[in-house]
């Protein structure tokens, strides 16, 4: 029954209208979750079918627990935690990106990293700098980094952006807040 409405926001969104010919528009109608007197129905010369799809369908729990991050786990080095190994990248990233810092960069980037940590952000980094960091040495194009992740020294000392957010003069705290 929706599937007038998601037709027009396609063209909404393509900026083409209905009447238009050559627009991308769902082949079909038919894309909902069917009732199951629809797919007995549709389905029900092979009840096995029907059957297995039940039976996947008792087979799915997925619980979540709101209000707190659910990130990968992170391969760290043998012997050191997810904070120790973050801060070491980001100090490496520091001498490569300020080699002539006068300590407001690193200061900076003190304020940063407890922010992030008192926040539970360490593990996201890490991740988002792995995968920024093997599209790099594997040549595939991230770009210079975009949104308020730009106003993060730590994000720019591990090359997750290219923006030097002190340079720009933007403000972290548009970023992560501690408030």
């Amino acid at each position: 029954k929706d599937a007038e409405y998601q037709d027009v926001l396609m063209c909404i969104q393509m900026g083409k209208t209905v009447d238009d010919e050559d627009r991308m528009k769902m082949s079909t109608d038919q894309l909902y979750l069917k009732s199951e007197d629809e797919m007995n129905e549709l389905f029900g010369y092979v009840p096995e079918a029907i059957e297995n799809s039940v039976k996947i369908a008792e087979r799915c729990n997925v619980d979540i627990e709101f209000g707190k991050l659910h990130l990968p786990k992170f391969e760290l080095p043998e012997g050191t935690t997810s904070y120790e190994y973050l801060r070491k990248l980001v100090f490496d990233g520091m001498a490569e990106r300020y080699p002539n810092d006068d300590g407001s960069a690193r200061a900076r980037a003190e304020y940063e990293l407890e922010t992030i940590n008192m926040m539970g952000y360490v593990d996201y980094f890490l991740i988002v700098w792995d995968f920024i960091h093997y599209a790099k040495e594997h040549g595939i194009a991230v770009g210079p980094g975009r949104g308020s992740a730009a106003g993060s020294i730590v994000s720019y000392c591990l090359e997750i952006t290219d923006i030097d957010p002190i340079r720009y003069q933007l403000l972290f705290e548009r970023f992560l807040n501690p408030e």
